[in-house]
């Protein structure tokens, strides 16, 4: 039943208070919803009723005056009556739910609205800001969105819901999938985050109502999540405050007692900022420079990292205050550093300039530290007007999707390609905690700037390294990376790259990503490209693996894999459950199906009247079968399969051993020696999955094994052993000594890279022949699983 509601106007409220419409200070309510599993369930205060209500109830007004205060500065009255529309539908759909505060749930959609409009954000995202708790709190459908507001409003508020309606294993999982959900929306509308952020910041306001132990959640995934991205997109205002919000609110009495530390030194400082404020006023109008100076304190957060970082106490910190100096131009900027820099000495390595090697988020400011007039360092920002909007306002600046004719600015390109990469990780990365790990690091706020050959800057996280640098630059050059030089000087591959370093990267086509960089690489879009290119080789290696396991296992069957017609290959898919041969081979390559086992379905399929005798061949006749397999129908190995074929640590195989090889479920096949004690025992357990392997006439490559040399006790007895491999055509991969140098004798351990059997004879016989060898043999098997190996 239609219901009116009368609201006592405030006395101090403004003229634009009293002139709004009541449509925009009480809605019209469409339809009652039932409150949300998050509401707060409270009765209905009673209502002041009017003549014609037979049961009322009041609604507390929430004021759209002061956002459209706002939002009249900049749109026009028909956009005005849409966010209108909005409103009432909002404020109808979360009729009857409150905050834990006790306000009316409406009060945060219009204040996160109000936020935007601070941002000049349009009449779109004006409206989603409005409608975004709607969908994930109230039920609202995507078509009902649409019908009402259009599709693109629709697909903002659905970019800003959270995926509660899935199952997920836990809160990070839950964390993860919806910020990837956001992450797409965000890549196709720019709008999202932002609108994300000014939630954020509303609820970081406010979260003093809530349970202690939920603030310190919020809090981390704040400031693990949220205000690095804002600090990404430039928006360093919310940045600063979200991040002070989440140290209050993660860490209350470190807040309380830095905050009065803090109010004490204002009070004792206070002098001095005047002081330091007039002189450097004084000098730049004489020096004719324009320019408006302010003092500023720096946060609470950023005062306790420095305090963390470098192990100080708070009276040690000497510069928690600053001063921005704002001028006409870039040319006076520069002016402006040489007035400061004769009116106080600047402190040696404390200079930056951001305006010729602007910020990853397109900041742009000079930056020194001088020596103030007591002696202590004091910071001065130097920047433009629009340096300055874009420095507090970043991405909010200029808007990527307002002009999509026009040529993007350098901070738009870097933001689309930052976006970009983000979408490459989340794409190649399917695995949630990896992810979401992944993008905090690519969150990381301090940066190096390095230099291409050709003089392009790239800023990259602090901590990375040459390949970090190829992959930033593309993703073949990071694929065939094989050495890197830094200021024109070779130098290996995790070396960490430091603020103006050149660095050239050399390639070779046949290069591919190693496993090991994912060790020492930094960025996410360098981790994510780097799994990606392994599993893709991995996939194709066990595809081609597993045709020649299954080809070998139907030989012994007296079939061959090339004349199976489509028919029996239809019939096997389906009996599989795969789409393609291709991933039938996978599965068998990976060790996930035993080719034995296929094989005889494939003679069942081949000859019907043999499908009921198949199935009943048992391991043992398989077994018997082996044991007259002859080389032609085992497996042959060359070294050149891959990362889908590892070499058992335990015993290190290598050409002219006896060797037998075990298809690990998932793992690929790992081939072992034969009379290798741990392969036998494994034999026993699972003697299905193992096939009897040999090697090629050829092989590609050397192979590891290990030696154990026992020497005397004697100065320089480890390089002359080391030299005599060297010397026979052998490199050593690894070498571990006993740490006990009393005894008269010591065991040394190497790994070392032979041809095949000949091969390490000779280095075993050229170690023999050295004075002070008291013995010298290949390594007998050590503790190891079977899961480890090498490819």
């Amino acid at each position: 039943m239609p219901s009116s509601h009368t609201a006592t106007p405030d006395p101090k409220a403004s003229v634009t208070d009293l002139a709004v419409p009541a449509a925009d200070q009480v809605a019209t309510i469409k339809r009652p919803r039932a409150r949300s599993k998050n509401a707060t369930a409270e009765p209905e205060p009673a209502a002041i009723a009017t003549g014609d209500e037979s049961a009322a109830t009041r609604h507390v007004c929430v004021s759209l005056a002061s956002l459209l205060d706002k939002l009249q500065a900049y749109l026009p009255e028909a956009d005005l009556q849409r966010i209108r529309e909005a409103y009432r539908f909002a404020d109808a759909a979360h009729l009857g739910q409150y905050r834990a505060s006790g306000e009316p749930y409406i009060s945060h959609p219009v204040a996160v609205a109000e936020l935007c409009a601070d941002w000049k954000l349009d009449t779109q995202a004006i409206m989603a800001a409005l409608l975004h708790d709607t969908a994930e709190d109230k039920g609202i459908t995507q078509a009902e969105l649409i019908e009402h507001f259009g599709s693109t409003v629709a697909d903002l508020v659905d970019g800003l819901t959270k995926l509660d309606k899935l199952q997920f294993s836990n809160r990070e999982e839950n964390q993860s999938e919806s910020f990837r959900k956001m992450l797409l929306a965000m890549a196709r509308d720019i709008r999202v985050i932002l609108v994300k952020l000014a939630d954020r910041l509303h609820n970081m306001r406010t979260l003093g109502a809530m349970a202690a132990s939920k603030r310190v959640r919020i809090s981390r995934e704040t400031m693990d999540i949220y205000a690095p991205i804002a600090h990404r997109l430039g928006l360093n205002l919310v940045y600063r405050e979200l991040q002070d919000l989440g140290f209050a609110n993660s860490h209350p009495n470190r807040y309380a007692v830095l905050s009065r530390a803090v109010l004490a030194a204002r009070g004792n400082r206070h002098g001095l900022v005047e002081k330091i404020l007039a002189a450097a006023q004084a000098a730049l109008n004489e020096a004719q420079v324009p320019s408006q100076l302010f003092g500023r304190e720096k946060t609470l957060y950023s005062i306790y990292r420095k305090m963390r970082s470098k192990h100080l106490s708070f009276a040690h910190i000497q510069d928690i205050f600053g001063f921005r100096v704002l001028v006409p131009d870039v040319l006076d900027c520069y002016r402006a550093l040489g007035v400061l820099h004769s009116l106080y000495k600047p402190m040696p390595g404390k200079f930056e300039d951001y305006i010729a090697i602007p910020k990853a988020n397109g900041y742009q400011s000079l930056h020194t530290t001088l020596i103030g007039p007591n002696g202590n360092p004091v910071e001065f920002q130097i920047r433009t007007e629009a340096m300055h909007r874009i420095a507090e306002s970043g991405v909010a600046a200029h808007w990527l999707y307002k002009t999509p004719e026009d040529k993007p600015t350098p901070q738009q390109a870097q933001t689309n390609a930052w976006l970009q990469s983000l979408l490459d990780i989340q794409t190649e990365n399917r695995d949630w905690a990896d992810f979401l790990e992944t993008v905090k690091v690519d969150l990381a706020p301090d940066a190096v700037y390095v230099f291409t050959p050709k003089s392009r800057i790239l800023a990259l996280p602090r901590g990375a390294t040459p390949v970090d640098f190829a992959y930033a630059i593309h993703t073949n050059l990071g694929d065939q990376t094989v050495a890197a030089k830094v200021n024109n000087a070779l130098v290996p591959l995790r070396t960490e790259l430091r603020s103006g370093d050149v660095v050239e990267i050399i390639t070779a086509p046949a290069s591919r990503p190693n496993p090991s960089w994912l060790s020492f690489v930094r960025t996410g879009r360098a981790r994510s490209k780097i799994r990606h290119a392994l599993r893709t080789t991995q996939q194709a290696e066990s595809v081609e693996l597993g045709r020649r396991l299954l080809q070998s296992a139907l030989r012994h069957e007296h079939l061959d894999l090339l004349t199976l017609d489509d028919a029996v290959w239809d019939k096997l898919l389906r009996w599989t459950g795969f789409k393609s041969r291709d991933d039938l081979y996978a599965d068998i390559g990976l060790g996930k199906r035993v080719a034995d086992i296929l094989a005889k379905r494939v003679v069942a399929l081949v000859s019907p009247q043999d499908a009921l005798s198949a199935p009943l061949l048992d391991t043992i006749e398989r077994l018997e079968s082996r044991a007259t397999h002859d080389a032609q129908t085992s497996l042959q190995l060359d070294g050149s399969e891959g990362i889908s074929v590892r070499y058992a640590t335990c015993c290190r195989p290598i050409p002219g051993d006896a060797i037998i090889g075990y298809l690990g479920k998932g793992e690929g096949l790992i081939v072992h020696q034969q009379d290798c004690d741990i392969a036998r025992r494994l034999f026993q357990k699972d003697p299905d999955r193992w096939i009897d392997l040999s090697w090629a006439e050829e092989c590609t490559r050397p192979f590891e094994t290990g030696l154990s040399v026992i020497v005397q006790n004697t100065k320089g007895v480890l390089a002359r052993v080391a030299a005599a491999i060297s010397e026979h055509d052998s490199d050593i991969a690894h070498v571990t000594m006993d740490e006990d140098t009393q005894q008269a004798t010591t065991e040394l351990r190497f790994v070392v890279q032979v041809r095949d059997r000949k091969h390490l004879a000779d280095v075993l016989r050229a170690l023999r022949r050295l004075q002070f060898v008291v013995r010298a043999s290949r390594a007998k098997n050590r503790t190891a699983g079977l899961g480890s190996g090498n490819s």
